[in-house]
């Protein structure tokens, strides 16, 4: 699965959805984790009220079952989740390792129901009624 982060410096949450510099985006299983790319974004990003910024961020983590963020507005947590994306907010910035092992962990048990679902993000839902 893959999850998104909000971030200024690459290293930890620490960024509002709208405002954030970059976006990093890692690959996440019980067995490990890899990074897969930083987006970064240009321009008046704190420019609040300019939805326009929202697009290309949202463009770039669709793939992505979880984001990470430091604070997000309404619009964009409304058009977050109809992505199909959770967002998650933290109340401190945290480095974005120690999200990844708490994530990992998780996963390694029993993960709670929103995240079963976000785990099958992507993925054709199969029902069989025969069994």
């Amino acid at each position: 699965m893959k999850v998104a982060f909000a971030t200024q410096d690459l290293k930890r949450v620490d960024a509002h959805f709208g405002w954030a510099k970059n976006i990093a985006i890692y690959e996440i299983g019980p067995e490990g984790h890899e990074f897969v790319e930083a987006i970064q974004f240009d321009g008046d990003l704190k420019e609040d009220g300019n939805e326009d910024k929202l697009a290309p961020k949202i463009d770039a983590i669709k793939d992505c079952a979880i984001l990470y963020i430091a604070a997000i507005g309404g619009s964009g947590a409304a058009r977050v989740v109809a992505n199909n994306i959770h967002p998650m907010k933290v109340n401190q910035p945290e480095a974005i390792s120690d999200l990844l092992d708490k994530l990992q962990e998780v996963l390694r048990g029993v993960p709670p129901p929103w995240l079963r679902k976000a785990l099958t993000k992507g993925k054709e839902r199969v029902l069989d009624f025969e069994e």
